[in-house]
């Protein structure tokens, strides 16, 4: 989980339109009505394809340098950023449930204080994850 930088490629479609492709990333590719629209959808395809990346321990690939990409008539390279973190904060949040055992007089006053327990446990998480 990490913040990446690959180059992508824009190929202008018409009508504004932009076909984008990462040669880094097998399957990573995306379109866009218009600049700005390309750019948040490569933005999202980036950390799409690299989240699945991670999540299968798939190597990485290092991404290519600028002046490596070959691009024809009005394509262009701009590099795209994302965060893997960020994208897994948003998009996986559905919660599950953990079975957890402590001793039952650390139950007992942590009720009598009405204390969340989850809200506890994910705040102690983050913190030994240094998140």
């Amino acid at each position: 989980m990490a913040k990446y930088v690959y180059p992508a490629i824009f190929t202008p479609e018409g009508n504004g339109a932009f076909s984008i492709t990462f040669p880094d990333l097998e399957g990573c590719y995306t379109c866009g009505d218009n600049l700005e629209d390309s750019l948040e959808m490569a933005e999202d395809a980036l950390a799409l394809v690299l989240y699945g990346y991670e999540k299968d321990k798939r190597k990485i690939p290092a991404p290519s340098k600028r002046n490596e990409l070959k691009v024809s008539g009005d394509e262009f390279v701009n590099y795209i950023s994302c965060d893997t973190m960020a994208y897994r904060k948003r998009f996986n949040n559905k919660a599950i449930k953990k079975t957890l055992t402590i001793p039952e007089w650390m139950n007992e006053e942590a009720v009598a204080l009405g204390l969340n327990f989850s809200q506890i446990l994910q705040d102690a998480l983050l913190q030994k994850m240094h998140i």
